[in-house]
């Protein structure tokens, strides 16, 4: 092709003008949310082009895909660092990492425009940039949630004018799925956050439940859970800090208002987050975490500027403490696995109570237009401000002795495919060995009636404990808990604990015999057993002293049926080994 100069000079312009598009000063970084003056969300694709050429701007800004999503859109991760160093590896040897989430309930909004807000800001020095503590967000997390835009399905909901849609592209709330992985989001999310590492974690949220005063409340992860001095940290460092830092500002902050059908005057208890919760699997791993909720019937402008000043605060205080965080991470990741029990199970201890000053709206029960039966109606004119009683410490109510390690047979791939997915690590055998191990039976449990994200989630477990020899196979694995999972490990294969794997029906099969006895065969092979086994009859003629039971044939028959050879191992038998210190 012959260039000729009018050539020469179109490209130079084009060259010149595409540079200029790069450059802070030629780009228009003004959000939807600002164009709109508060009252709009960006859609999916306006979010991730927007931090796009915030990335392209400015070189302290990094955005990455990293694994797929239901929707089938790759998550993003955007990293804010001035040093311009997005290797995290590289990153933790020097600072501490701070990860937000947001629009995993993509019509809870807020984050999604504040942490752009913050990003931009920070980016173009509109406050100075924390040295020592580096951004990662997930923009939007509920990416399929997101793309289903509508009007009208956060009824309680005072803007923005659309929004996305609580339930993913196969209507999983994500917020319940964060230990069972059922969707592709929550084994992006493992992937992005053992990558990341962060040391402190916020999630925002929109609340839906009482009226009160308040456009922000905070949720942070129970601090009995954490154990020790890393849980005193949070709740009398960080969480008072919080409160502090926002006050300055001018901007009221009270904890999560846990209340349901009924007015908060009398007081609340905290919120307990399980490892089905974002805050409830991070700090599994030693993260300090946070979840903001603002208040849904606040206006969409201050509830999505209350978020952004709450971030701020939490990174200055992550700046400010970042050593101390750190240290204190560390000890407790050491600590951990030299404790001889762990607990499963907690429940509120009612000895101890936290006392503040609420502010309010009065509420009354008055008759229902429409039913004529009383219902709830508050009054925004008769606002209030009353010290109330918040139940914010848990104690444990089942305890479990730590084994040295688990052994799981090589047959519970899909479980073991989870190990894999949140790094923990294992030994495989490599020969057929014979190994002394404590085993559980399933004693009792109880299921949900209706299915609950997927799934009809048992509860209520207890087991009956064992020893055995068992020979394990080339292939089986043995996984120390001895290591940064430790809390992951017992939480999900200690079948009591609320949110097993056990729990989540991922051992169900256990639960169904697979062989029986035709009565009239059986009749005579009991009678034998009974004959040449003299203390399973007198087990027996004690067992016939409860009447129900005497007066049941076929469950006299199933008792010495279970009491044989004949009885199948495999039913109720915990397919989850410990080996004991």
């Amino acid at each position: 092709m012959r260039i000729t100069l009018l050539t020469i000079s179109l490209l130079t312009f084009i060259s010149c003008n595409t540079s200029e598009k790069k450059t802070a000063e030629n780009t228009n970084f003004t959000t939807v949310f600002e164009k709109s003056g508060g009252t709009e969300t960006p859609t999916y694709p306006e979010v991730i082009s927007y931090y796009q050429n915030l990335a392209e701007t400015y070189q302290e800004i990094d955005i990455q895909e990293i694994g797929m999503t239901d929707s089938g859109n790759p998550l993003h991760i955007v990293t804010l660092n001035p040093d311009k160093v997005f290797d995290f590896k590289k990153i933790r040897k020097t600072k501490r990492i701070l990860l937000i989430n947001n629009g995993i309930h993509p019509g809870e909004s807020d984050g999604i425009d504040a942490t752009m807000l913050l990003f931009r800001d920070i980016a173009k020095g509109t406050f100075e940039a924390p040295k020592n503590t580096v951004l990662t967000t997930i923009p939007i997390y509920n990416i399929g949630g997101a793309l289903n835009r509508n009007t009208g399905t956060r009824t309680n909901q005072n803007g923005p004018k659309t929004y996305g849609f609580r339930g993913n592209a196969r209507n999983y709330d994500l917020n319940r799925d964060f230990i069972k992985n059922d969707t592709k989001n929550a084994q992006t999310f493992a992937k992005i956050f053992h990558l990341v590492q962060p040391d402190v974690f916020i999630d925002n949220h929109v609340s839906n439940g009482a009226d009160y005063q308040y456009t922000l409340t905070h949720l942070f992860t129970q601090h009995n859970k954490l154990n020790g001095a890393l849980g005193d940290y949070l709740h009398n460092e960080m969480h008072p800090q919080l409160e502090a830092s926002l006050r300055t500002k001018n901007w009221d902050i009270t904890p999560y208002v846990n209340v349901w059908g009924t007015t908060p005057d009398k007081g609340w208890t905290q919120f307990m987050d399980s490892p089905r919760y974002s805050t409830g699997y991070t700090t599994l791993w030693n993260t300090l975490g946070v979840m903001v909720e603002t208040h849904m019937l606040k206006p969409y402008k201050p509830r999505v500027e209350g978020t952004y000043e709450l971030m701020k605060s939490m990174i200055n205080i992550t700046e400010k403490d970042g050593e101390k965080i750190r240290s204190l991470r560390e000890q407790a990741f050491a600590d951990l696995p030299k404790q001889n029990t762990y607990p499963v199970n907690w429940t509120v201890d009612t000895t101890k109570i936290s006392t503040f000053s609420f502010k309010g709206y009065e509420g009354a029960y008055i008759n229902s237009k429409i039913t004529g039966a009383k219902r709830l109606k508050y009054d925004q004119n008769k606002p209030y401000s009353k010290e109330v009683r918040y139940q914010n410490y848990f104690k444990p109510t089942t305890e479990i002795e730590v084994p040295t390690a688990y052994i799981i047979p090589k047959g519970w791939w899909s479980v073991i495919d989870k190990l894999d997915l949140n790094q923990i690590s294992y030994k495989t055998l490599e020969k057929d060995s014979t190994i002394s191990v404590e085993l559980y039976h399933i004693k009792e449990y109880k299921s949900r009636k209706m299915p609950y994200e997927g799934h009809y989630l048992h509860y209520s477990t207890t087991v009956e404990k064992g020893t055995e020899t068992i020979t394990f196979k080339k292939g089986d694995i043995i996984i120390p808990t001895d290591q940064k999972g430790f809390r992951y490990l017992i939480d999900t294969l200690e079948p009591e604990a609320p949110d097993s794997f056990f729990n989540w029906n991922f051992f169900d099969t256990i639960l169904q015999q697979k062989e029986g006895f035709s009565p009239y065969v059986w009749e005579d092979k009991a009678l034998e057993l009974l004959k040449h086994d003299e203390k399973l009859k007198q087990k027996f003629e004690e067992k016939k002293k409860d009447t129900a039971f005497a007066k049941n044939w076929f469950a006299q028959l199933d008792w010495i049926h279970k009491q044989s050879d004949n009885y199948e191992k495999a039913h109720m038998r915990y397919p989850v080994y410990r080996v004991l210190k």
